[in-house]
């Protein structure tokens, strides 16, 4: 059995044409030209031999067979706003889902949560933690926050909010605290570092940012999470790297301290949702995390 549709824009210029009872009205309501949907009213009339306005004074008129497939496409239309609608409410009344790496779920999130909260009740945030490589495409999460690096796939719609800026901390509980807050960043070198496996990378990029040789760095006690390595780090165990952001807090409190500052890497801080489920409510958390990254 044929299943052929006819052609569906010209079927919608000819709907609100018919619905106004005026090309230039549906010209408006459609955001296109009087003469963009004359074309298609003609291309319907083409297509099935038949007109379906006729000359009315200076308007225009349905013929019978306009009238009979006003009501059709009318209907059609109609039902299919209706149904627009209603999934569209179910998937904003449902929660969503958010994606991120345990360590920034903990330092970052979870202590501005119920601000979020507060300030955006119709989210009805549900978090989804993890430490591994986060896959923003996987079935359930509707977008993922993490920091990478650029260019983004297309497949994504990417709101970047904010650099990442690494850089080595300290407690003052730490041993060599007051000889370190005096010295150069070389004196670093000295130290067996706390590092992660999970961002090897991190040392090696803060050295060679501060024209020191990477190859000489001196990685002591390592941690599965960056998580881990910050406890150990504020628990006065040695020396960490971390993104500036993880640590922010315990930079205010005084917990820790950045004696020689954060240099920016390539990586941003980014909400990454698939292109094909971008909704509303992304859009308004990413607005929410960039003023809250940025204080704008």
């Amino acid at each position: 059995m044929s299943r052929d549709l006819p052609p569906l824009n010209a079927l919608r210029a000819f709907e609100a044409a018919a619905r106004l009872q005026s090309i230039s009205r549906a010209a408006e309501e459609l955001h296109v030209t009087h003469g963009a949907v004359s074309r298609q009213v003609r291309m319907l009339e083409e297509e099935l031999g038949i007109a379906l306005f006729s000359k009315d004074g200076r308007g225009v008129k349905l013929t019978d067979a306009g009238q009979r497939l006003r009501d059709a496409a009318g209907d059609a239309f109609e039902r299919l706003r209706s149904a627009y609608a209603d999934l569209q409410k179910r998937s904003e009344d449902a929660p969503f889902v958010l994606g991120c790496p345990g360590s920034l779920l903990a330092r970052w999130f979870i202590p501005r949560l119920d601000r979020l909260n507060r300030e955006l009740p119709e989210l009805r945030l549900q978090l989804s933690a993890s430490e591994g490589e986060l896959d923003p495409r996987r079935p359930g999460v509707d977008a993922t926050l993490c920091f990478a690096e650029p260019p983004w796939p297309a497949d994504m719609r990417v709101f970047e909010l904010a650099a990442e800026s690494i850089g080595p901390v300290l407690s003052p509980r730490y041993a060599r605290h007051d000889v370190l807050v005096r010295a150069a960043p070389a004196a670093l070198l000295d130290e067996a570092l706390l590092h992660t496996v999970s961002r090897p990378q991190a040392w090696p990029q803060w050295a060679a940012a501060q024209g020191l040789d990477p190859g000489r760095l001196r990685l002591g006690q390592g941690f599965e999470h960056l998580y881990y390595l910050l406890e150990a780090a504020v628990a006065g165990l040695g020396v960490a790297i971390a993104p500036q952001q993880l640590v922010a807090d315990e930079l205010a409190s005084g917990r820790l301290i950045a004696p020689w500052g954060f240099v920016e890497t390539p990586a941003r801080l980014a909400l990454w949702v698939p292109a094909r489920q971008l909704d509303r409510r992304a859009e308004r958390l990413a607005l929410w995390l960039r003023e809250e990254l940025t204080g704008r």
